[in-house]
């Protein structure tokens, strides 16, 4: 069976070349993918579109139209091929079947036919020329056989193979043969001194002459006649300077020479003299040559003509070169390089002129010369050093003899030689001068090394190279000049600075400081009047030693010659400074000139300056010689130790000297300037200070007459320095020292003065102040040169220590008083008789320190924290100091302190923020801010609106009334507005039984020293014409305060002599003298009973009368005749005015509804009777008293509260209502932001045409109405902290029917205002958005009661609600700028309705709340169209949820929404259902506050809520600018 053929794809070597790459058993070629040609389809039409786009322009209306027209022709036909060529395609699979078949039958046909082929050129071309060769048969079974060929021709063996080479010990007994033949040839010829350094080796012989050749011979035979063979010839001259490394001789040289002595060797009978002669003769040339070549070398690269030239060269016989050519000499300096002409066989001389030793030439020809470095610039270098050292030896000997008398030592050596010469003694080595030659020109140089800029070496070197006549001046000139440096480097750390000038207008009479004398100015930096001259002189024995001697002078500084300086300027005391606008002072003018003795100043109490050179050591046999270890201490050459010590004793003393000479002036008694023991330090004692002050304080009387005087007679500005006072501090004061010291911080001098006092009356509880010894440390600053300004602040400073003592020493008496209980109340925790440092509180952690201020001339407080609690009374550190300043008793201030900490701490929990959107969104606000007034009066203001104002009281109470209202008029302040409900709200913390606690018989029958009961501290009311004891003219009596906290006022005058009973539930009879004085009081007052007990409806007594004495509380005295008040009158004779309501008989205010107030304990209060067994009289007084506070002017009349009701007002708690979630406030503040937003709606009812306000008969109640609906707003009667909205519907009017809102629905309407609207954070703009949504039509409005529902109650909207919802009130600033940030949300206009709808993704699979997105989205609802969509602004780019959410609501708008309803509500619960996230959502920003919807309260607003919309405060960094503001 024939084989089957296997596919063409699959034979081997079928795809070698036969069929084109990549059409093997695939498709045929000219075939196009389906996909490109539709790809070339549309590129075409798109390409001839564009350039169609492109060219149309340019023509005719007909031209443009035809072109369209073919060009669609064109295109319509080409899209129908390529839709008839799809429509084939779809039969294409049995075509490709046929085209596959067909390709595999033509590659089998190819596949034959190459075959074919192959096999005909194979038998055409390939076998024709095949033939076999014909083989060497015997040769090839030879080798085959045998394994060898012996065939070969033998010449080839002759010709090509060696002989047998000799063997190693043949060769060895040879050569050693040929050493012996040498050996004899040299011992028997004759051979020159230059040759005998060789050696034998291997049968030849090898001579060396150093630094010129190296030859190697040998011999033929070991016959006498054979002639030397020449073997190896090396030249040994190198140039390692300009040779580059390179041989000097080229090997054509070397084969010239080596042909031309081995001519001469041949019968020869001096062979070797040959030898040498020829290759010596040939090396020396070669070393003048490279001499020569580096002379001009260097000449003309590193050197010129006039340093180094060739005079003269005779190659291979003498090279002369000149140096120095500058330098005059009549022989001029110059060296010649030569051979030796009377023998040949020595090396090159050297020959000098002028000449040198031959000991010096043969040193400089062996360095230069005869060395393996040939070199002409060491042979010039050595050269020049050697004269150097000759010439400046020859220097030394001339400066020798000039210093013949002075003991120093003169040095040449170095290289370059170097010669020093000392011109002091002692004298460093920087400071010797260094003589020189300059190698180039051989002139000498001089210079200090020290001193490079020393104007005397170039006249020295002039001298030196000229006329030496001048060098001893010269030297004596450079003497004094490094000894004026030497003086500037001692004063470098100094406070000085050395000049060797003054500008003087006129030059002094003294001789000293005419010019041309060798003197130093130094002036001092910190006594600019101050100067001192020192004369420097040459010692007569030793020029090279200096002596000084130092002057004292007086300056004064002078504009010209007509500025006369007076006779002050003499003084030591400084000048004070010029103004700055007067013209400069440039020259100065000696006053005065005063001698040292150098011995005295340098040798003064434990400064003695050694006088032995620091350089030298002491003798064994000095008594004063200081320890060894003190002998290390080698001060150097260039510092001069009597300078700094002159120097510095000036700059020390002189201070002391005019401080002293100050105090003199002053009268202030001192022990002169002395020095302390081991000289540690100089010191001033003052023997003592003068009292300060005498005249200006007035006598300060006792404690007991300063309770009988009326408060205004006690106060004093200074306080009384009593007189056993005084001498008791003296009596302490052990020691006045002043010093002075250096900053070790600003390097500033200052005084320290000392006090050294003998313990203290008060003890402290501080660890160093426990001893006997108190030293109290002042600092004054010495820079200002003004010494009475100096003394003048140490009596300040004296004057704080006696002022601050005289309160000290009393209260330290008091402190000791265990009646008193100060210990109890404070802790003294430093006293250091300038500060009073003292702790107080519950702790005993907070401080006060008390100090005496020059400044403002009285005492000062300044109150620092504790640890765990802020020390509320630095708000009022003015009104106590003015207090301790009046007063002068330390007592009275503890007290003070004592009894405000608690209610000032408490006060201190109040926020003081600045806060936004009050009224305006924009403008920030105080929410609390006080204005203290007194030590006990303090104003507390409420967003600048509303005013408190709180008496601190002893017994730990604390009186708070209205601000608003006057104290001194009968009116309102413009300022403020009155708190409606205060009197109410403040009745809610009112304990009566706290007003009589404590209180005790004998504080009822005998009454205790009178004062006023609220105006004892210089407050508002102690102004002439006001009662002392009034706090507001809505009180009664002159001298009593306000009363319980029912009471309205007392109508009689205070008791004028104590009771005779000691029942204190008996008052008083009146005194006679008030009947008088109160007008018609009988007729007003008929009802008044005095028997015991006292009716029901009788106001309570005075608690003034009640209270022990304590400077918080001074009791009214006896003796004072009362007389009633100008506001008394007033309400007694105007008896319309609407203060008589507090009178008992006013007391029927309809629906005041009953307070639940704490009762008061029994036998404490005079209503301590029970209320069942009162008649019908006692039920109208409760409803009297009830309804009277509600009143507006009910605030003004004080109300009484213990310090812990205060802190339960003050502190922040828990909002009393548990639906409304926000951060903890204060009660106070809650009822204030109630009261305030209430007065803002009705502002607004006002403003708002679309609200009509209504009048209510129920005090505190906002009534209006809108569209079909009636509302009142209320404040919570329980606790009166938050707002309550009520609202009903109004029945239908025949002209305008309503459409009735469920009851449901109103209640979730008054529970969105409590829990959204009304609650902190307080608002007014939230108001504007709930009142214009009442305003809506009933339909729309039912679909925002419908959000509002499902924004409170979440979980109405089941599980298919993606997204919670919740309202903005307020202008959120996440939100789309379309309203100013803070506004109003919901806009109304044309009528379309704008608010804002913050949503926020539900969490799902376990997400929290704060990983969840929210937006804030403007939604627009058109009542006429029923349309709700997004608000979009055009410039804006909306971010891609906004776009998801505005297409969502558009569908809806489409689709979704039904006509006979409101599409709001459905449209927004569409959305909250169906949006969807998207990819690109970036996360929240960061001021959004996420978590879960329906904690908030207020405009969408809460802890934890969704979004930025809800913050409580819109932070002022947040705020863009806004055109335009909501309405107020």
């Amino acid at each position: 069976m024939a084989p089957t053929p296997l596919p063409l794809e699959q034979m081997p070597g079928a795809n070698a070349g036969y069929l084109p790459a990549g059409q093997e058993g695939g498709p045929r070629i000219n075939t196009m993918s389906m996909s490109v040609l539709i790809d070339f389809i549309i590129q075409r039409t798109y390409h001839e579109l564009m350039v169609l786009a492109e060219l149309l322009p340019r023509k005719t209306d007909m031209e443009r139209k035809v072109e369209i027209y073919a060009y669609a022709a064109r295109t319509r036909h080409l899209f129908t091929r390529l839709n008839a060529l799809v429509k084939w395609g779809n039969s294409v699979s049995k075509v490709d079947k046929s085209s596959q078949i067909m390709s595999f039958l033509d590659k089998q046909n190819m596949l034959f036919v190459e075959t074919a082929d192959m096999l005909a050129r194979m038998s055409r071309e390939t076998l024709v020329r095949a033939r076999l060769p014909n083989f060497h048969i015997p040769a090839a079974v030879e080798v085959l056989t045998t394994g060898t060929y012996n065939r070969l021709p033998t010449c080839i063996r002759e010709r090509i193979v060696p002989p047998d080479a000799i063997t190693p010990a043949e060769k060895k007994q040879t050569l050693l043969r040929l050493n012996q033949v040498i050996q004899h040839r040299l011992v028997t010829g004759k051979l020159l001194p230059q040759m005998r350094e060789f050696r034998i080796r291997n049968g030849r012989v090898t001579f060396e002459v150093k630094h010129e050749f190296s030859v190697a011979l040998t011999v033929m035979g070991d016959s006498p006649n054979v002639p030397w063979r020449l073997l190896d010839i090396d030249i040994l001259v190198e140039d390692k300077e300009t040779g580059d490394g390179k041989s000097l001789v080229h090997s054509l040289q070397v084969n010239y020479i080596h042909q031309l002595i081995q001519a001469r060797l041949v019968e020869n009978p001096n062979a070797l003299s040959e030898v040498y002669n020829c290759l010596h003769y040939f090396c020396q040339s070669l070393q003048l040559e490279v001499l020569y070549t580096q002379t001009l070398r260097l000449n003309y690269e590193r050197l010129d003509d006039n340093n180094v030239n060739v005079e003269e060269y005779l190659p291979g016989v003498k090279l002369t070169v000149s140096y120095w050519r500058d330098l005059k000499s009549e022989l001029g300096y110059r060296l010649t390089v030569q051979s030796d002409p009377s023998e040949i066989g020595r090396p090159l001389a050297v020959v000098h002129v002028p000449s040198l030793g031959a000991k010096e030439s043969a040193e400089v020809a062996d360095r230069a010369v005869r060395s393996e470095h040939l070199s002409m610039e060491r042979l010039i270098v050595h050269t020049v050093y050697i004269r150097s050292v000759s010439r400046l030896s020859d220097l030394k000997l001339e400066f020798q003899a000039l210093l013949k008398d002075v003991d120093c030592e003169f040095n040449l050596q170095g290289t370059p030689a170097i010669l020093t010469v000392p011109v002091l003694s002692p004298c460093l080595r920087a400071e010797q001068i260094h003589i020189t030659i300059d190698t180039h020109t051989g002139m000498f140089r001089c210079h200090v090394p020290k001193h490079l800029d020393c104007p005397i070496t170039d006249e020295m070197q002039d001298c030196l190279n000229g006329d030496r006549s001048k060098l001893p001046a010269l030297l004596s000139e450079l003497r004094f000049w490094i000894t004026h440096r030497r003086c500037e480097k001692t004063l470098q750390h100094l406070p000085a600075t050395a000049t060797e000038t003054l500008p003087f207008l006129t030059l002094p009479e003294q001789e000293l400081l005419q010019s041309g004398r060798h003197k130093i100015y130094v002036k001092l930096h910190r006594h600019p009047n101050i100067i001192l001259v020192v004369q420097l002189k040459e010692k007569p024995l030793m020029p090279n030693e200096m002596e000084y001697t130092f002057h004292l002078g007086f300056v004064v500084y002078q504009k010209d010659e007509s500025d006369v300086p007076d006779d002050s300027a003499k003084q030591l005391v400084s000048v004070v400074s010029q103004p700055p606008s007067e013209i400069p002072k440039f020259y100065t003018k000696l006053m005065r000139l005063i001698e040292f003795d150098t011995f005295v100043a340098t040798h003064g109490p434990g400064t003695e300056v050694d006088e032995i050179s620091p350089h030298k050591r002491k003798s064994s046999g000095d008594i004063l010689a200081p320890p060894a270890k003190q002998q290390k201490t080698i001060f150097p050459a260039y510092f001069i130790p009597e300078l700094a010590h002159v120097v510095a004793m000036c700059d020390e003393k002189i201070p002391f000297l005019n401080l002293a000479q100050t105090l003199s002036k002053h009268r202030i008694p001192h022990s002169g300037l002395q020095v302390e023991a081991n000289a540690t330090s100089l010191v001033l004692k003052i023997l003592a200070l003068p009292q300060p002050g005498n005249n200006h304080h007035l006598t300060n009387a006792s404690n007991a007459e300063q309770k009988q005087m009326p408060p205004a007679s006690n106060f004093s500005s200074m306080p009384k320095i009593e007189q056993h006072v005084w001498d008791d501090l003296m009596k302490r004061v052990l020691s006045i020292s002043v010093r002075s010291q250096t900053n070790k911080n600003s390097q500033v001098r200052i005084w320290v003065v000392e006090f050294v006092f003998y313990s203290t009356p008060l003890q402290s509880t501080h660890q160093k102040e426990q001893g006997s010894r108190r030293t109290v440390y002042l600092t004054y600053e010495q820079a200002n040169h003004d010494f009475n300004k100096t003394v003048e602040e140490l009596l300040n400073d004296w004057s704080k220590i006696v002022y601050l003592y005289t309160l000290v020493y009393d209260f330290a008496e008091h402190l000791r008083n265990k009646r008193l209980s100060l210990g109890d109340m404070l802790v003294v925790k430093s006293y250091s008789y300038v500060n009073l440092l003292l702790g107080y509180g519950p702790k005993k952690e907070v401080t006060c320190n008390i100090y005496w201020s020059v400044q403002s001339h009285g005492l000062r407080l300044t109150f620092v924290g504790g640890i765990s609690a802020v020390n509320a009374h630095s708000m009022m550190r003015d009104q106590l100091a003015q207090h301790l300043n009046q007063q002068h008793s330390l007592t009275a201030i503890a007290h003070i302190l004592h009894e405000t900490y608690n209610p000032m701490s408490s006060i201190a929990k109040l926020p003081v923020l600045p806060l936004l959107g009050i009224p305006r969104p924009q403008v920030p606000v105080l929410s609390f801010c006080m204005l203290p007034q007194s030590p006990c009066l303090m104003r507390l203001t409420y967003q600048a609106v509303y005013c408190l104002e709180l008496r601190f009281r002893a017994n730990r109470l604390v009186s708070i009334r209205d601000g608003a209202s006057s104290r001194f008029e009968r009116n309102v302040i413009e300022e403020f507005t009155p708190i409606q409900g205060l009197k109410a709200f403040l009745s809610k913390y009112v304990d009566e039984s706290a007003v009589y606690r404590g209180r005790g018989p004998h504080e009822d029958d005998n009454p205790l020293s009178p004062m006023g009961l609220e105006d004892n501290f210089g407050g508002p009311s102690s102004v002439a014409g006001v009662s002392a004891g009034g706090s507001s003219p809505f009180l009664g009596a002159g001298m009593r305060g306000p009363q319980s906290p029912r009471d309205s006022g007392l109508r009689f005058p205070a008791p004028h002599t104590p009771p005779s009973s000691s029942n204190p539930h008996t008052p008083a009879s009146p005194h006679p003298s008030a009947g008088g004085g109160g007008g018609s009081g009988g007729q007003n007052h008929g009802n008044f009973n005095l028997t015991s007990p006292p009716a029901p409806h009788l106001p309570h007594p005075s608690p003034g009368g009640l209270m022990p004495s304590s400077p918080l509380n001074p009791q009214p005295s006896p003796h004072m005749v009362h007389s009633p008040g100008p506001n008394t009158l007033y309400m007694q004779s105007h008896q319309d005015s609407p203060f008589t309501a507090m009178s008992p008989a006013n007391n029927n205010w309809p629906g005041s509804p009953s307070m639940p107030r704490p009762s008061p304990r029994p036998g404490q209060s005079p209503e301590h009777k029970s209320t069942g067994g009162g008649g019908a009289g006692v039920g109208g007084t409760a409803i009297g008293t009830r309804g009277s506070i509600n009143r507006p002017w009910a605030g003004a009349v004080p109300t009484l509260l213990t310090h812990e009701a205060l802190e339960t007002l003050c502190r922040p708690s828990p909002h009393p209502n548990k639906d409304i979630n926000v951060t903890d406030m204060s009660p106070l503040e809650r009822f204030l932001g109630c009261v305030y937003m209430r007065r803002q709606l009705h502002r607004n009812i006002q403003s708002e045409e679309t609200l009509t306000a209504l009048n209510s008969t129920e005090p505190g109640v906002v009534l209006f109405k809108v569209d079909g609906l009636q509302c009142q707003v209320m404040l919570n009667q329980l606790h009166m902290q938050s707002l309550h909205l009520k609202v009903t519907q109004l029945p239908p009017t025949p002209d305008k029917p309503t459409f009735p809102l469920n009851p449901d629905d109103l209640l979730v309407i008054e529970q969105y205002f409590d829990t959204r609207v009304a609650a902190p954070p307080y608002r007014p703009n939230a108001l504007h958005s709930i009142c214009r949504l009442l305003n809506l039509p009933v339909h729309v409005l039912k679909d925002f009661v419908q959000i509002m529902r499902l924004e409170m109650k979440p979980e109405l909207g089941g599980e298919q609600l993606k997204w919670t919802v919740q309202m903005c009130m307020r202008m959120p600033p996440s939100a789309v700028p379309i309203v100013p940030i803070g506004n109003a949300s919901v806009v109304l206009g044309r009528m379309k309705i704008l608010f804002f709808l913050h949503i926020t993704r539900i969490p799902y699979n376990g997400k929290d709340w704060k990983d969840s997105p929210s937006l804030v989205l403007p939604i627009v609802h058109d009542i006429a169209t029923n349309l709700t969509q997004v608000a979009e602004r055009r410039e804006q780019v909306q971010s891609p949820m906004m776009a998801a959410a505005s297409t969502l609501l558009r569908r809806f708008a489409d689709f979704g929404g039904q006509q006979n309803q409101c599409s709001l509500f459905p449209a927004v619960t569409d959305l909250l259902t169906n949006l969807q996230l998207t990819a690109d959502l970036p996360p929240p920003p960061p001021n959004q506050a996420i978590g879960p919807v329906g904690v908030g309260v207020g405009v969408g607003v809460g802890v934890g809520v969704v979004g930025s919309s809800p913050n409580a405060m819109i932070p002022m960094q947040q705020l863009q600018p806004q055109v335009g503001h909501g309405p107020q």
